[in-house]
This record gives C-alpha cells, structure tokens and sequence, in this order.
C-alpha cells in the first residue's frame, strides 16, 4: 500500500476549495479562529517543518485508514471523507503511540506517517472488534465513562474555586480580577466551567500548577505539572507557566485562575518565502487573559503586589505551546510543556527521547523522524476527543498552595514527585 501523510488524499476527494476546507483549522475572515494562516491554500505538518498541499494518490487507502481509526476508537467524531487532513493526521499519531507504548511495540515512531511498518499493524495485528481504551468511552455529548481519578480533579478544581472565593477579599490580584470591568478570556469565580459524569457536555480541562518556590524568578527552568483532563482520562505533562528570566524586564505573568483557550498556531517568525514559521497551540479564546506585568526598573524580575496595584491588562499572545526536549523554558509568558515525557491514563510514565527534538531546528533533520514528542500527545488528544462543536479548552493555573495542597488525595509532595518522575527519563 501507498505511504500516506498529511494532504494526501484518494481519487477524486480533493477539496475543490482548499481555504474553505481548512478555515476551521486556519481562521477565517472574522477571526473566530485567528488569521495567521486564513488565506493558505496548504495544510502545515508542524512536526516536520513542512507545508504540504492537497495530492491525489491512486487508490483508496485514506478511506480506509479513516474507517480503522474511526472504528478503532482514535477518531469517533471525524468524517470518513479520504483527506488526509488534521484530525486524521492527529489520531494516526495517537495510533502509532498507543501501539508504541501500549502494546510494547517500540519500534512504532508516532510521526503521523502511514508506511509498511504501520500498515502492517493495522492489517494484520490489531482486532477487527478492538477498541483502544482512550477511545472506548468517548460519545457525542461526553465520556461513558469517567475514571477515579478524573472525578478527584474536578473536584478539586470546585474546591479551589471556594478557596478563591473565601479569599477574595484577601487576595489582590483575585480582587482585581473579579472586579475587571472589560471583556477578557479570564473567568470569573462563578463563571468558572467543570464536568462531571452526570454533565451532557464534557469540558476540556487543562490544569497548570506552579511551584512554588521563593527563588524562581531567579532561575529558567521547567517545573511545574500539567494535568490534562480529557474524555474521562487523566494525563499528566511538565513544563513552565512563568516567564522566563532572559529577555525584557517588563514580563507578563498570567494571573491564577481559569482561562478559556482555543485552537491555533504560534508563531516564531518568517521563512525566506515569507511564510510563518509556526506550530500549533493553544491561543486566548477571543479578548486575551488578564495578566500582570512585573516592573520595568525591577531587576529581580519577580511579581508582587506593587505589579498587581498599577493593574491588569488583556494580552491575546499567552499561548500554551510546546518548550522543545525540556532542557530550556522558551517561554517570555506563555504557558510551555516539555516533549521529552508525560504519564498516560494508566499513571505510566512514558518516555519519548528516542524521537522528541530538542529545539524547532531539530524537527525537519534529515533521515530521523523527530517530532514534538509528548506535547503531540497532548493537542492530538484534544484534537480527536474534543465533543462535536467543542472549540475551546478551560485553562486553570494555580499554585500548589491554592490547588494541591486544597486536597489529602494528592498532598503537598504531589508536585515535585511527579515532577521527579517525568524527568527520571532517559
């Protein structure tokens, strides 16, 4: 069978308007996506530094990958329509991975290529009736079922909603924020979204937990938890949710809270075409969040209260993006995560250094398929698990005081123990 990758598509289901195709994914002209890519007629394969453009190939074989991972369980809300587009290309990934880790097959590389090696998976190794367990709960409406472990989270998350609000009066920077009087992609208390097995609609959570630690702002290094809640699942990834050390002085930190996010790009800069170098992200939903910015002429580059007193602001370029191999924090605000591991649902650690690249220059290197390794996991999941009409995720950033610490379930070491997991990798 042919090799198939991104923009492949079978006899005859090229799009006739490819803008058209893609303005979900790509913007529009009212912006409701974002605009970086709203006139490119060409799909980017962010993981490989490639623009790709829609190619018919002989045969049926994209219909057939679809009908697979639609009835595996890693695409159930997609359309069989035999574009290789970013949906399939996410949940082909998804596949490679779960055969990689969860059926031991480590010579499987999740790059989102269809070759010999994952054709013959598929024709010959994976139950005609198999279900993948990420897949096995998911409906149109939300997850049949929901794990221990998924139920602890949002209730923790209610929890740390009520400790904010007892300490409203308290805390400046929450006063400030319940009391912004402009639009913004940061929530209010009440306004704050959860899910529960008993919820018709499941929410998309993503918690970030910042450690703390009285000296951080002194050093540039990832460690801080994210905690994806996803189709009843929990998965748990590392990176940083401050800005790092190096750069301006006058530094926005996003403030504790929940923040609403949607599907989009970040940008680095241009190639010589005068094209976008760019992978994909998670943008501020509409308006921006709020965020607090440290003071120009202080050096120790840290947050306090007289940041806080000046005010905040809404600023639309905290994304939640991907930080390379986990080695630096590429971040000057936004929220970063590392591709060198995470945990999966069954609490595993997984290790992704034999393909994760390091920094953006490493993606493309000729004759190894580097990729962008557990971040991939993360916006693949979101991506295919994501309800019908769900275009955003619900953001939560808070510190291990005012999340962790709220709840004996996980405890005051949870953080650093995790952490030390995730990094034990090599």
């Amino acid at each position: 069978m042919n090799t198939i990758t991104l923009g492949s598509c079978d006899v005859g289901k090229k799009p006739s308007d490819p803008k058209d195709f893609l303005k979900y994914y790509h913007g529009n002209e009212d912006g409701k996506f974002g605009t970086i890519l709203k006139d490119s007629l060409q799909l980017r394969d962010d993981s490989r530094t490639e623009w790709k453009s829609f190619k018919e190939k002989e045969g049926n074989e994209v219909i057939k990958l679809q009908q697979f991972l639609k009835r595996a369980g890693f695409m159930p809300r997609a359309t069989v329509d035999g574009v290789f587009g970013y949906v399939t290309q996410a949940a082909t990934r998804l596949f490679q991975e779960y055969v990689r880790t969860v059926k031991g097959e480590a010579g499987m590389v999740p790059d989102g290529r269809v070759g010999p090696i994952t054709w013959k998976y598929i024709n010959e190794q994976w139950g005609p009736a198999e279900i993948c367990d990420w897949g096995r709960g998911w409906t149109a409406t939300g997850p049949s079922q929901v794990s221990d472990e998924y139920q602890k989270w949002i209730s923790l998350l209610k929890r740390a909603r009520e400790h904010y609000k007892q300490q409203l009066n308290a805390s400046l920077i929450l006063s400030k924020v319940e009391s912004y009087t402009r639009n913004s992609d940061t929530k209010k208390l009440d306004d704050w979204a959860f899910s529960t097995q008993d919820n018709p609609k499941e929410e998309i959570h993503l918690i970030g937990i910042t450690k703390e630690n009285q000296n951080r702002h002194l050093v540039d290094e990832l460690d801080d938890i994210f905690i994806l809640l996803i189709n009843g699942m929990v998965f748990k990834f590392w990176g940083s949710t401050d800005p790092r050390v190096k750069g301006k002085l006058d530094k926005p930190f996003l403030v504790e809270g929940q923040h609403k996010y949607r599907f989009g790009w970040h940008r680095l800069s241009k190639d010589e075409k005068g094209r976008y170098l760019i992978y994909r992200a998670f943008k501020p939903y509409k308006y921006g969040v709020l965020v607090v910015r440290n003071d120009r002429s202080d050096t120790t580059m840290a947050m306090d209260s007289a940041d806080i007193e000046r005010g905040l602001e809404t600023n639309y370029t905290i994304n939640i993006h991907w930080s390379g191999f986990g080695i630096s924090n590429w971040s000057d605000g936004c929220q970063v995560i590392a591709g060198k591991s995470y945990i999966n649902n069954r609490n595993e650690v997984v290790d992704c250094t034999s393909f994760a690249a390091g920094t953006y220059g490493d993606l493309n290197t000729l004759g190894e398929a580097k990729t962008k390794g557990a971040y991939n996991v993360l916006t693949d999941l979101i991506l295919c698990y994501a309800p019908p009409n769900t275009d955003h995720i619900n953001y939560t950033l808070g510190r291990e005081s005012s999340l962790i610490e709220l709840d004996p379930v996980f405890g005051k070491d949870f953080l650093s123990k995790t952490l030390q997991e995730l990094q034990a990798v090599d």
